[in-house]
């Protein structure tokens, strides 16, 4: 298993302010001991091919592999032309990410928003059709495209349309390619989808290539079934605090069970800091001390399996 960091705490000055850059994130991130970054689209303020050699001569000098891009397609847009455009812009992003990355490299796909009158049957086809269409170039690219069980992306109008895990799984189920498709596992979007995180690890942990690591908890008095909308989901409740990596509602003994029983051994990439670098650094310590304990041995049985299903493609 392999350690990357992400900055949730700093994607508005990042993302949305642009007071921060990605040079300055680099820099910073060199004291957390980690094997790599996983980087958001919304990093990249310049897309221009000299402008991304020099984020990857950066991202090189400073000792980090780039295994996970953080892209945001809105494949469920009622407007087709808005769809054609998303599907560009995640085709540019997927050429990014092998640039940066490599090999290997995950990029992530999402299914869209869940637009309002959106029906469940449209828009898991316009989902589907969208990421089957990305297939081909991951393929070229020797890329992965990893679909995130997701909240609401930065930016976003409305939340996920795949949000809850019926639908979720709809949309993973019609997508047969376990090579250059699969799942970005992420436990507390599980929590806000209104489901146990392990529980829905056990029913996607075989399609795994990726994973961001976060945890949450309640404030005092709090309880997930007061936080529980009627569809079922949570949502980003104000009461549903981000923290250190461990110590929250996640139960990641039980989570790092299932990924070691499966043979998984891929990247894990910390999703915190959003109350400070400290905390970032608390969760790296709990991502390298979980690494000595529980994955240790797993990494041959992992790459065992990746060769049989890219030998079987």
């Amino acid at each position: 298993m392999r350690i990357a960091a992400f900055p949730k705490g700093y994607l508005p000055a990042m993302v949305l302010e642009r007071t921060k850059t990605v040079y300055e994130w680099i820099a910073e991130a060199r004291s957390l001991g980690v094997d790599g970054l996983e980087l958001h689209t919304g990093f990249l303020w310049d897309t221009s091919p000299g402008e991304v050699a020099r984020l990857r001569d950066a991202l090189h000098e400073a000792g980090f592999e780039m295994p996970m891009m953080c892209a945001s397609p809105d494949l469920t847009n009622p407007d087709a032309d808005a769809r054609a455009r998303e599907l560009d812009r995640q085709a540019e992003f997927m050429r990014i990410t092998a640039e940066l990355g490599g090999p290997g490299a995950s990029c992530r796909v999402l299914s869209g928003q869940a637009h309002p009158g959106l029906a469940e049957e449209q828009g898991v086809e316009w989902a589907v059709e969208g990421i089957r269409s990305l297939l081909p170039l991951a393929r070229e690219l020797g890329i992965v495209l990893a679909m995130e069980n997701h909240y609401k992306a930065t930016g976003w109008r409305y939340p996920e349309f795949a949000q809850r895990p019926s639908v979720y799984r709809r949309i993973l189920d019609a997508i047969d390619d376990r090579v250059h498709f699969g799942v970005q596992f992420d436990p507390s979007n599980a929590i806000t989808a209104g489901v146990d995180a392990a529980d829905f690890l056990e029913t996607v942990v075989d399609r795994v290539v990726t994973m961001q690591a976060s945890d949450r908890y309640l404030d005092p008095g709090a309880s997930l079934d007061d936080l529980r909308q009627a569809d079922g989901t949570i949502g980003y409740a104000p009461a549903l605090q981000h923290g250190v990596i461990g110590r929250g509602l996640n139960d990641y003994p039980r989570i790092f069970r299932i990924l070691v029983d499966a043979g998984y051994d891929g990247w894990i990439s910390i999703e915190d800091g959003v109350n400070g670098l400290d905390e970032l650094q608390a969760s790296v310590d709990f991502l390298v001390d979980a690494r000595e304990r529980w994955f240790g041995g797993s990494r041959e049985v992992r790459v065992r399996s990746l060769d049989a299903a890219r030998a079987a493609a």
